[in-house]
């Protein structure tokens, strides 16, 4: 499959004009972040994880992303109510597996929501060796490092975009599968919003690290960047390796 590197680049704008809704289930530690950088992009993002409430907000967001950083039985219950409300009212959900080589609990219930075939499965390398997840044309896998490695299966690119500042600081991460989510509300081929969500995040921190002392500048300095990030930053500096 070619790639197309203007529609690539036009994913920051497309982003704040449609202004998509991201309802995110994951761990208290990452949620301001993961907030703050959703509205940087031009996002409304929501977490309550309220099992009571959970599955409404699911049905109004138009992504949903699934972290298991905190992985307590009443939240793996939630999250199974709100991918079922996903799934029946047809919108995306990313799944973010937080250490699922941890646990025994941990890694089943995550092969549990892969065999549900999420949208996007974003993972690291231990991660990706723990639960081996098979990429498919409804099921992308983006496994995120030094390079970000993004696959549907069929094709499979890197995106070497980023900075190793991004390591530092906590919530990152988790921010990575929140873009992807966004991404997909409003890319309807799921490689270009792999892509172009990490090629987002990752063009976003060089920016902000130029302006940057340290990790501790660096993560304001990553908000601001992606707030102004426009089509020609990401056509001028996106690096991509096909694989």
């Amino acid at each position: 499959m070619s790639l197309d590197i203007d529609r690539l680049a036009a994913l920051p704008e497309r982003l704040r004009k449609k202004g998509p809704r991201v309802h995110c289930l994951l761990n208290t530690v990452a949620q301001k972040f993961v907030a703050d950088g959703l509205s940087a992009i031009g996002c409304t993002p929501s977490m309550t994880s309220s099992l009571d409430e959970v599955a409404q907000f699911t049905e109004r967001a138009d992504a949903l992303l699934v972290n298991l950083g905190t992985s307590t039985p009443e939240m793996r219950e939630t999250i199974a109510v709100a991918v079922s409300a996903s799934r029946e009212a047809s919108k995306p959900f990313i799944l973010d597996p937080v250490k699922a080589y941890a646990s025994t609990v941990r890694h089943d219930f995550a092969k549990e929501l892969i065999a549900r075939e999420p949208y996007a499965v974003k993972l690291n390398r231990a991660e990706m060796d723990d639960l081996h997840p098979v990429a498919t044309p409804h099921m992308l896998v983006v496994e995120t490092g030094s390079k970000d490695r993004i696959t549907n299966g069929e094709t499979t690119v890197a995106v070497e975009n980023g900075h190793p500042w991004l390591a530092m600081v906590t919530a990152t991460g988790c921010l990575a599968g929140a873009v992807i989510a966004a991404a997909a509300a409003v890319e309807d081929d799921p490689l270009h919003a792999g892509i172009g969500a990490m090629a987002l995040l990752g063009i976003g921190a060089e920016m902000a690290a130029q302006r940057s002392r340290g990790p501790g500048t660096f993560a304001p300095e990553l908000l601001d960047a992606l707030a102004s990030i426009e089509a020609d930053d990401i056509r001028v500096r996106l690096r991509l390796v096909h694989d």
